[in-house]
Order: structure tokens, then C-alpha cells, then sequence
């Protein structure tokens, strides 16, 4: 055994980065691992119960699992931690939610004394009826979703097979998809579309710019029905709009939007996270959007950014078929396990990798630039407490040069300076002589920026994190990182994510962050870069 893997009983993985097969062991563990720590030799794995849940849901077994451990390992894999894989693995599928003819909404188990020790758990009481027989039990079905959650959080995940309603039919069909097309699905997304309808509710996980939208289109002319989609904010309702009238044959008309400005609900309707949460009084004031028609599929775009009272609002929605579409399904509030009982499990993954060894999404090559406080800043910094020092590190003076600099390098490329502190961006756009595009921004502004940006009328657009999600700029192909919402992977992956577009000259892109060095700025931008590195980028670092 030489692999580039020493696993541990703990459930812990450590990966020698420096081993020739360690990008291949590491994207052939990220359908069940997550990174933990990446420190310059030594890469830390945790597997977790919940990894190992979706890995089986999208089609992973314990054998494949256990295969992939042993082939790549350093030192004889402990017996006892391959046991306990293939206990946990097998635990998926023991409890299913079918629907009954007669009784309607039925837990199955194949552990008749299972069962009976979950009927009079505690924390279910009041959601699981009488039992029917030693292997089913009737559920309450205004409690699907709490009953998965619940049983979840357990140790014992649902699968849910009992359906859903059809929906009110609205034919929808894919405009000159096929041969002689200027376009057509391509191969994995046409398996991301076949694994959401065979299975269960559920997450579609690919690359930003790998066609989430697309596969959000198809899956909407596969079912025929009248569709609620939940996106970020108003710009993404407009591309979201915009890509399903140059994808399908559905008119203006049968596409509304339901946002802060406008209130429209039609056959296909766009609505914004921000409306459903909003409240007044105590009270959410367009929860009725959600049975304003009869829906036949909700689609939740980022689903790794859903709000938490949509989290409460989906277990009501468990009736419906829900498609969650993410390039990450890593949350840093910790609420991967909501995704996973009330959307659903994730049922589709591809590596960003594999995605861009095919051409589909452009190389990217990942830089971090360190410099480092003056003496004035340092006095200041070692006296600042909590955000206030972490602000002081990353919105630093010393990164202006580093970013002029970078910017000159690449005269002639479209190029995003990116940040977090609306003060260090004004202070960055006078210096480029760009124009800043922020929260702030008014709508009609925003938009004009960004075309201006994809003519190429604007070479260098400085962004917040507006930014972040949902922005098609296919033409970026540079983007400069100041700072970020702290240790932040989600945003590290979705600001890589807006230049990942292929370019027409095939060249790559180029990803930089720049990082105070000796502050907690580097200590959250080592933190960022987990997940990419975990996808199988290299960082390369550099002092300025």
C-alpha cells in the first residue's frame, strides 16, 4: 500500500498533498468527504453520517465507498471504521414514506423493532399515527417534512417514495433542443435531469456556469407543469426569466415575476427569497404565494443560501416535487441536514474537474498574494477586538498597489475586483478609475453596468458581494478577491464560480486573493479555500 491516504477510526482522512496521486484520491473521496483543514503538507478529511447519506443517494454504495479507501490508502484501513461505513450507509433505505391506497401516508421499516422504538420516541410523538402493522405505521401528512427532519437529526434518514400531487398542467417544451440545434443538453446534464426525476425530491450539485439553469428548464418541460421558481434577488429573476424564453417555447406572458417591484403570478412564476421572508406585524406577508396556484414543482436556486423560515415553509410543501439547485452544498450555518430531509437528498454530482477537462467550464488557476500591515496598522490591530479586526486586516492600504498591479497584468482582459467593505471598494474604484457596483446600486444602474461590462465597454468593474450569485458575466476572466464574509467557503466557490465561463480564446482564468499576512485575515482565507481545493484546485502563495 502507497497511496496518498491515512485513514483513521476517528472517521478522519489525511491526504498527503504532495503525493503524485493526491488530486486524483481527492476528488475520488469528495462524494463523501468533506475537507476539514488544508495546512501546506497534511489535508484533514472528516466523513460524516450526512456525507455518507448523499453519497448513497446519488448513487454511491458502501462498497464503492469502502473500494475507494483501500485503493487509495497509505496503511492497512482500521476494520472497525469500514464496519461502521457500511452501518451507516445501510441505514438509508430502512425507513420509507410510501403511499397507501387504503391508509394514505405510511412509514415503512424493515426493522419491525426499529419501528417500534420510534413510536414511542419522544421527540415523534404526535406525528406518526397507529401502527398499521410490525413493519408500517400511518403518518399525520401535514407532517412529512417535520417527520424526515426529526427522524434525521435521529440518525435514521427517510426516503420518500409516497409521490407527489401532479400539479396543474402547462405544457413546456425545450425550443430546438436536439439535432441541428445550435444548442443541446449535454451529457451531464441530461443525467442530472434523469437522476432528479427517478428519484426522490431533491439537489442537483454542479459548477457555477456549468448550465444550473438548464437543467431547471428541462426538468420543467420533463414534468409539464406549473412551476414556482425561488431565486436570490430580482437580477437573478430576470436571468432566470431571460434564459427560460431562450430555452423553452413558454411566451412573456407565461412567466411572472414576484419581487420587491413586482407582484405577478403566473403559470411560471419567479419570486425572491427576500419577498417570502418578508414580515410584518409578526407575520409573513406572501406565504400566499405558495398556494396561489397549484404547483406541480418548486425549484430552489442556491439552495445553499435558503433563508431559515423558508426551511419551516418547505416542510409544508413535502406534497410538491422540489428540485434545490447549488454548486455547494456546504452551508456555514451548519443546516445541510435541512437541505437534506425537506429538500431532499442530493441526487446528481459533478466534479468541477471533470466538468472542466471536458471544456464545458474554463481552467482556472488560483493565486494568493500576501502582504502585510505597516507599522501604524499593526499597533492598531493588535488592540482591535472581533470584526473590527478582521476589517482592519483585510481592507489594509498595502492591497491597493498589489491590485493595480494585478490589473495592469492583465490590460485587455474583463476583470472583477471583488470585496466585502463598501469603503475599501470606493477606495479601489477611485484607483482604477472604475465604476463600483454595490447593494446600493440602483437596479436600472446594475443592469446597465453589467451589459456595459459583457460588451466590453468596462474593462474593470469593482463588485461587492451583489456579486456573489446569480450574475451571468461570461466574459470575466480575471477576478481580484480583497475580502470576504469571513471564512466564507460558499462565497469562495461562487467568486471563483464568475469566471469560470469557457473563453473564446481558451485561455485560463485567473483567480486572486489577496491576504494580509500574520492576521485572521489569513486565517479566514485559508478557510475559504477549503471547498476549491477539495474540487481539486491548487493554490499557489505568494508574498507581494
Amino acid at each position: 500500500m502507497s497511496g496518498p491516504l491515512v485513514v483513521q477510526s476517528d472517521r478522519t482522512i489525511l491526504l498527503e498533498s504532495a503525493h503524485p496521486q493526491a488530486a486524483e484520491a481527492a476528488i475520488a473521496i469528495a462524494p463523501f468527504a468533506q475537507l476539514a483543514r488544508t495546512p501546506e503538507y497534511i489535508h484533514t478529511y472528516t466523513i460524516t453520517p450526512l456525507g455518507l447519506w448523499n453519497a448513497r443517494a446519488s448513487g454511491h454504495d458502501a462498497e464503492s465507498v469502502v473500494d475507494t479507501l483501500l485503493e487509495y490508502a497509505k496503511y492497512p484501513v482500521p476494520h472497525e471504521l469500514l464496519l461502521d461505513i457500511v452501518d451507516i450507509m445501510d441505514r438509508f433505505g430502512v425507513l420509507v414514506l410510501t403511499q397507501s391506497p387504503i391508509h394514505g401516508l405510511v412509514l415503512e421499516s424493515q426493522d419491525p423493532v426499529l419501528l417500534g422504538e420510534l413510536l414511542g420516541h419522544p421527540q415523534l410523538q404526535g406525528l406518526l399515527g397507529a401502527r398499521l402493522d410490525e413493519r408500517s405505521a400511518l403518518v399525520h401528512p401535514s407532517e412529512r417534512g417535520e417527520l424526515k427532519h426529526r427522524l434525521l437529526k435521529l440518525g435514521h434518514p427517510v426516503a420518500d417514495h409516497a409521490g407527489y400531487v401532479d400539479g396543474e398542467a402547462h405544457a413546456i417544451d425545450l425550443k430546438g433542443e436536439g439535432e441541428g440545434s445550435d444548442w443541446h443538453l449535454r451529457g451531464y446534464q441530461r443525467e442530472a435531469v434523469d437522476a432528479f426525476l427517478a428519484g426522490e425530491s431533491g439537489v442537483v450539485v454542479m459548477p457555477c456556469g456549468a448550465g444550473k439553469t438548464v437543467v431547471g428548464a428541462a426538468a420543467m418541460a420533463e414534468l409539464g407543469t406549473t412551476t414556482l421558481i425561488l431565486v436570490t434577488n430580482s437580477v437573478s429573476a430576470k436571468q432566470w426569466k431571460a434564459e427560460l424564453l431562450r430555452r423553452t417555447n413558454l411566451s412573456p406572458d407565461e412567466i411572472g415575476e414576484y419581487s420587491g417591484a413586482v407582484k405577478e403570478i403566473r403559470p411560471i412564476t419567479i419570486a425572491t427569497y427576500q419577498v417570502l421572508t418578508t414580515r410584518r406585524k409578526g407575520s409573513y406577508l406572501h406565504l400566499e404565494l405558495l398556494d396561489a396556484r397549484d404547483w406541480g414543482l418548486v425549484v430552489y436556486d442556491e439552495v445553499h443560501l435558503l433563508p431559515a423560515p423558508v426551511f419551516r415553509l418547505t416542510a409544508g410543501l413535502q406534497a410538491r416535487r422540489r428540485l434545490g439547485l447549488t454548486a455547494t452544498l456546504v452551508r456555514e450555518d451548519g443546516r445541510e441536514e435541512e437541505v437534506f430531509s425537506l429538500i431532499g437528498p442530493k441526487q446528481f454530482d459533478v466534479p468541477w474537474k471533470q466538468i472542466e477537462r471536458d471544456g464545458y467550464i474554463a481552467e482556472a488557476h488560483c493565486r494568493e498574494v500576501r502582504v502585510r500591515l505597516d507599522s501604524g496598522s499593526r499597533a492598531a490591530y493588535a488592540r482591535a477586538e472581533g470584526e473590527d479586526r478582521y476589517r482592519l486586516a483585510a481592507t489594509t492600504d498595502m492591497k491597493v498597489p498589489v491590485v493595480e498591479r494585478l490589473v495592469h497584468e492583465h490590460a485587455g482582459q474583463q476583470v472583477l475586483v471583488i470585496g466585502q467593505y463598501l469603503d475599501q471598494l470606493e477606495e479601489l474604484g477611485a484607483a482604477l478609475g472604475a465604476p463600483v457596483l454595490t447593494g446600493k446600486t440602483g437596479e436600472a444602474e446594475r443592469e446597465r453596468l453589467y451589459a456595459d461590462f459583457r460588451a466590453g465597454r468596462i474593462r474593470v468593474l469593482v463588485v461587492s458581494k451583489v456579486a456573489n450569485f446569480s450574475v451571468d458575466l461570461p466574459e470575466a476572466s480575471v477576478a481580484v478577491q480583497v475580502s470576504g464574509s469571513f471564512g466564507s467557503r460558499q462565497e469562495e466557490a461562487q467568486r471563483l464560480g464568475r469566471i469560470l465561463r469557457p473563453k473564446a480564446d481558451a485561455k485560463p482564468a485567473a483567480f486572486y486573493t489577496i491576504v494580509t499576512a500574520a492576521t485572521v485575515d489569513e486565517h479566514f482565507a485559508g478557510h475559504r479555500r477549503r471547498f476549491l481545493t477539495e474540487q481539486g484546485y491548487a493554490y499557489t502563495i505568494e508574498n507581494a
